[in-house]
């Protein structure tokens, strides 16, 4: 899963996108609000935090431009203001969530998975599919209850298709959602790694669509 931050503070900003990218994420960055949107708007990202006092381009004005325009990407502000107009005018502009300066990292970490499950119709941390179970929260994968180990691209690859579980997805959707900006987008690793992801949960869940992409299905029971 791949993510923005948009945070005028240096310190802050890598010490949020550390703890995301700790936790599993490929982050972007970005420092102002003109350099926020145009990231916004031309990247695919699967969530946005976004501070609400930027220079150049206010956290607000971002958001009304990408809503306008049609992004629907889940967006959670950062706000160190304690007016709740504040915090209403954010939700009107279109975001999806909010925290408030001084903040626990571990929160802001709860709040981006909470949004990525909402935007994929899941409602709790543990995805499933058949014998596969991934553990958004701690990070584990098991197949049949028992733990399988897998690198930290193996499992962004996993996760982002059990988030799309029943939908195929592209070898170029996945390389915009599991690499940063600065990534090579024409890298044939993806099919290197799905194959290692097959070995490695050695159940029949993962499948190529021959000219479309790979899709994560349920095994099919015998009749």
């Amino acid at each position: 899963m791949r993510l923005l931050v948009v945070e005028d503070d240096p310190d802050l900003n890598r010490q949020i996108a550390a703890a995301l990218s700790d936790a599993g994420y490929v982050v972007d960055k970005a420092f102002d609000g003109e350099e926020g949107h145009f990231l916004g708007d031309t990247e695919p990202y699967d969530a946005v935090i976004l501070d609400l006092g930027l220079p150049v381009l206010d956290g607000v004005s971002v958001l009304e431009k990408w809503r306008r325009a049609g992004r629907k990407m889940p967006v959670l502000i950062l706000t160190a203001r304690d007016r709740w107009s504040d915090k209403v005018q954010g939700f009107d502009a279109g975001a999806d969530d909010y925290v408030a300066k001084p903040f626990h990292m571990e929160e802001v970490l709860a709040r981006v998975r909470a949004l990525l499950r909402r935007a994929s119709g899941h409602a709790t941390s543990e995805l499933s599919c058949g014998p596969l179970s991934l553990d958004t929260k701690g990070a584990r994968v098991t197949v049949n209850g028992m733990p399988v180990k897998l690198t930290s691209l193996e499992f962004r690859l996993l996760a982002y298709l059990m988030h799309h579980r029943g939908q195929v997805v592209s070898r170029t959707e996945l390389v915009e959602h599991l690499y940063d900006q600065d990534f090579d987008r024409d890298s044939n690793t993806i099919e290197v790694f799905v194959g290692r992801l097959r070995k490695k949960l050695g159940v029949d869940v993962l499948h190529t669509v021959r000219g479309m992409g790979y899709t994560l299905t349920e095994p099919q029971k015998d009749a």
